[in-house]
């Protein structure tokens, strides 16, 4: 069996260590872009130039008759314990079906200079279809009643 020259045990070396370094460039790098704060309207607000420099989730609810649609895209203001915020959606697919007014909603984007949060991404649920039952009323879906037999 031959023996290697140390030259070329140091090329593979090398070529490793360069391979695993990229590796976890790439790793770390990118960890740190898919990350995204979850807070709310009134938290936003309170982040001061934080809020500027990173990927947030907002929820809220959308204020009724805000809405404006324009194609894909949307402007509307989503309320949360009495403050605001503009929301410009501009995202890949248009809002769901469940967006309408006075729809929880969660945005995902950032927060511009200039007051208004930048969404990507939208999802909302109905508004009527996830409200708490009002104490005393019937029970209300596809369930039938059965009677008990005797």
């Amino acid at each position: 069996m031959a023996k290697q020259k140390p030259n070329s045990i140091l090329k593979f070396v090398v070529a490793g260590a360069i391979v695993l370094g990229t590796v976890a460039w790439l790793s770390v790098s990118a960890a740190g872009n898919a990350k995204s704060y979850y807070v709310t309207v009134a938290e936003l607000q309170a982040m001061g130039n934080k809020a500027y420099r990173v990927n947030l989730r907002v929820a809220g609810n959308v204020q009724p008759g805000s809405i404006t649609r324009n194609g894909p895209a949307a402007n509307f203001i989503l309320t949360e314990q009495g403050k605001t915020l503009r929301v410009d959606y501009n995202g890949a697919e248009p809002p769901p079906d469940e967006f309408k007014d006075g729809a929880q909603t969660l945005a995902v984007g950032t927060f511009g200079r200039d007051g208004t949060f930048h969404a990507t991404q939208l999802q909302a649920k109905c508004a009527s279809k996830y409200a708490p039952a009002k104490p005393g009323a019937a029970p209300t879906g596809d369930v039938a009643a059965v009677a008990p037999q005797s």
